[in-house]
Formats: C-alpha cells, sequence, structure tokens
C-alpha cells in the first residue's frame, strides 16, 4: 500500500495519451494568453503552475525538451514578445500525430487550454474573446459537441455592440469557468433580463431530416406541436415528446419563455445541456433555423 501511494504522482502520465492531453492543453493555454497581445502576472503564473504539474516528467520526452525552456522564459515573471512567439512555436513543434485521440477530442482539449488562458488574470478583453471566435470559425469540426456551440452563440450574442460589459463579462467568466480548473465560479450567470435561452442555440446547424429525431420545447406561432411532428416524419425523420438518448436536436420555439436566462432554462434546455455535458451529440436548435432547414428539405 505504501509502494503505491510513493507512486501515485506517476499515474498521471502512465500513457502516451495523457502526455499528447497536457500538451494540447498548454497549446489552448498558450492561445488563450497572448489572444490580446499582453501577458500578466497571474498569466505567467498559469503557466508555471503547468509547469508544477508537470515536473515529474521533465526526462520523458516532449517534456524533456519543452520544460526547460518554458522554465526559462517563465523564470524571470514576464513573458516579452520573442518568448511569446517561441512558446507558440514550442506548441506547433510538438504537436502530437493524435495516436490516442481523434481530432476532435485534441482540438476540445486545446479549446479548454484556451479557456483556462483567457480566464487567467479574471480578465476577458474584446481582443480575448475575437481570438476565440476566430478559433472557433476554424474547428467547425466541433459543433455539436460542448460547450463548442454554446460559445458560438453567446460570444455573439456579447460581441454584436462591440464591447463586454460588465455584467456580459461576469457571465462569461461564470461560463469558460465550467469547462478549466478555475474553482472560483460554478454557475453561469444570465447576461440581462432580456436575454433568452437563444444563448445556447447553435449558431448557423447543419440540420438534416433523414433518420434523425426531434424534440421540440416551448410554444410556437407557426405550428402545434404535433404540425411539428408531421413536418418531421414527412422529411423521413422522427419525433420524440421528450429527449432520449438517439435524440438528434432539440427544437426551441421561437415565442420562446422570457424566464429562459442563461441560470434559468427550461426542463428540455436543462437536459439536453447536461446531456451534451455527457457527450451526447445533440444540437440545441432555434426555431427558425428549423424552419429554414425544412424549407430546404421540402
Amino acid at each position: 500500500m505504501c509502494e503505491e501511494s510513493e507512486h501515485e504522482p506517476y499515474l498521471v502520465f502512465t500513457g502516451r495519451q495523457r502526455l499528447d492531453t497536457a500538451m494540447h492543453t498548454l497549446d489552448g493555454l498558450v492561445q488563450g494568453i497572448v489572444a490580446d497581445g499582453k501577458v500578466t502576472d497571474s498569466e505567467v503564473a498559469s503557466i508555471s503552475a503547468w509547469l508544477g504539474r508537470h515536473l515529474e516528467f521533465s526526462n520523458r520526452h516532449p517534456f524533456n525538451e519543452v520544460i526547460p525552456r518554458v522554465q526559462a522564459i517563465v523564470a524571470d515573471g514576464r513573458i516579452d514578445e520573442e518568448e511569446r512567439a517561441d512558446l507558440l512555436w514550442l506548441c506547433e513543434k510538438f504537436k502530437t500525430d493524435n495516436q490516442f485521440y481523434d481530432s476532435v477530442t485534441a482540438d476540445m482539449q486545446r479549446l479548454h487550454g484556451f479557456l483556462s488562458g483567457i480566464i487567467a488574470d479574471s480578465l476577458i478583453t474584446e481582443d480575448e474573446l475575437s481570438s476565440l471566435a476566430a478559433w472557433i470559425d476554424d474547428h467547425p469540426e466541433l459543433r455539436s459537441c460542448w460547450p463548442y456551440d454554446e460559445l458560438d452563440s453567446i460570444i455573439s450574442m456579447v460581441m454584436e455592440d462591440g464591447k463586454i460589459d460588465p455584467q456580459e463579462h461576469e457571465a462569461l467568466m461564470q461560463f469558460f469557468s465550467e469547462f478549466t480548473n478555475s474553482p472560483q465560479r460554478k454557475a453561469v450567470g444570465s447576461l440581462d433580463r432580456e436575454s433568452t435561452v437563444s444563448g445556447v442555440c447553435a449558431m448557423c446547424p447543419e440540420i438534416s431530416f433523414d433518420e434523425r429525431y426531434f424534440c421540440f420545447t416551448g410554444s410556437s406561432d407557426r405550428s402545434t406541436r404535433d404540425g411539428i411532428s408531421e413536418v418531421v416524419t414527412a422529411l423521413g425523420g422522427g419525433f420524440h415528446k421528450n429527449l432520449r438518448n438517439d435524440t438528434h436536436y432539440l427544437v426551441i420555439g421561437a415565442k420562446g419563455n422570457p424566464c429562459w436566462a442563461y441560470a434559468c432554462y427550461g426542463r428540455k434546455v436543462e437536459d439536453a445541456v447536461q446531456r451534451r455535458r455527457n457527450g451526447q451529440r445533440i444540437l440545441i436548435v432555434h426555431e427558425f433555423d428549423f424552419w429554414d432547414a425544412v424549407e430546404d428539405g421540402s
């Protein structure tokens, strides 16, 4: 038992896949930190914390090359322009062939690192949000993976006026913290009283009907629930009254509910969000996008 305890720290990196995870996380972390072109003391500390979690394995490739350089970069407590470039180059150089992870999983690990880097200094800037939005646009293969679609929608909503107000900033901090190791925030707050559940709907979703199953929540001015079911069936799909493990789309009625903000989902929306957290690839889509897809399908 004593021997097991002594070696317990080494179990964190007993496989190549865990080394890959660490490098993917560092890649995203660095991109998030440098997204606004500035590096703060707390952001340097977040890289030091990454180092601290991996020092035991500094004799293993690629850490035997990465760690000494990262240590040198953060040694003086600051990161200049050249050092930023070196960090990004290191991440690019040691990108793995994803032997154990498919590209979606690897990019999700990078996304979580990116979010960690952005909130490392407890400040989210417009430049950082723009960089994150550009990264998301460059990785459309992550659609339907939690939290890609929600991030895409919320970023678009926040950046509609080109600035982040204090209430939006707090909501973003809370949301980003859901996918990082930050212990400071756990619940997602609402952006404002007018914010509706459309903030969790996928942006420009790809909706197909053949052998796909739909569920509906909320109210619609355009059709009854039975009418929507008939439309879906006519186009080769199926309709579920409640979410199931094989449900592909949850359609949100355009009439909505004024109580549906980030902190107050409807029951089915909350269920869908949790299912996405657990890995089910279910898209939450707005009724407007649903009807557009119906017209295209017809």
